[in-house]
């Protein structure tokens, strides 16, 4: 008995495998609708991957004694989603009798970054779902009316929020810049006010992966208003609008 189930459930999964993917409709990926959700699905993991994983380092070098060359270098990490003020690290002291103390980075820009990751989150998984409406429930997407205006309502509102954060995190961005960039970290450091101490910038964070990632949040910008176009035009409204200029062009040449 079970080696005659095996071959019926085997049957049954590749009946059930076949009626999923034998409505899909690939040719649409070809489409400007497809093609497009392809891209702002691709360019949204681009985005929040881009931000939210983002690592760095910074410091400083500290030399107490010009003469005796005693050196204290400072590495401080920071990263996703940049509360600064909660990233400590030790000042030396430069004084016989005086101890390290312990120092934070300054600035809070968690807002712009967490919005902005938050954002590429939603475009992705919304992205997947009108694929897959798309692809696989093509006939109803074109038959229920209330669906292609839901669709351009919720493409309109993600331009919108695109923008917002794009420009939210890019000037961020240029904040976490200057609070983390080396002289920072001198001109907050009262031990570096002494007389014979020198201090010098260390370690310069590398802000390529963050740079990527404001520009990736103006091409969603651009690829989701760009999009709006294509979804009016499956909408009643647009549908509505044609035969109406059809039948204004057709007046025209039967006047002429």
């Amino acid at each position: 008995m079970s080696e005659t189930g095996a071959p019926a459930t085997a049957d049954k999964a590749t009946r059930l495998q076949d009626r999923v993917l034998g409505g899909v409709r690939w040719g649409r990926l070809l489409e400007p609708l497809g093609f497009i959700k392809v891209l702002e699905w691709l360019f949204a993991i681009f985005a929040f991957g881009a931000c939210g994983s983002f690592s760095s380092e910074t410091g400083a070098v500290v030399v107490c004694n010009e003469e005796n060359k005693e050196m204290s270098a400072i590495f401080i990490q920071f990263g996703y989603p940049f509360r600064l003020y909660q990233i400590p690290f030790e000042m030396p002291g430069c004084e016989g009798t005086s101890e390290p103390q312990t120092l934070h980075l300054v600035g809070d820009f968690s807002a712009p970054a967490e919005f902005f990751v938050t954002l590429g989150v939603f475009c992705f998984l919304y992205a997947m779902a009108a694929l897959v409406l798309y692809l696989r429930f093509h006939s109803l997407y074109g038959e229920n009316k209330k669906l292609p205006i839901t669709d351009f309502c919720v493409t309109v509102c993600f331009t919108f929020f695109w923008l917002v954060a794009a420009a939210a995190w890019g000037k961020g961005l240029s904040d976490v810049k200057a609070a983390t960039r080396p002289a920072s970290l001198i001109a907050a450091m009262a031990v570096c006010q002494g007389e014979g101490v020198v201090c010098n910038t260390g370690t310069t964070p590398a802000m390529g992966l963050a740079n990527i990632s404001v520009l990736f949040g103006f091409l969603n910008f651009v690829l989701w208003a760009g999009n709006c176009w294509f979804v009016l035009k499956e909408t009643p409204w647009q549908a509505q609008a044609a035969p109406r200029d059809s039948a204004a062009e057709q007046g025209a040449i039967d006047k002429q």
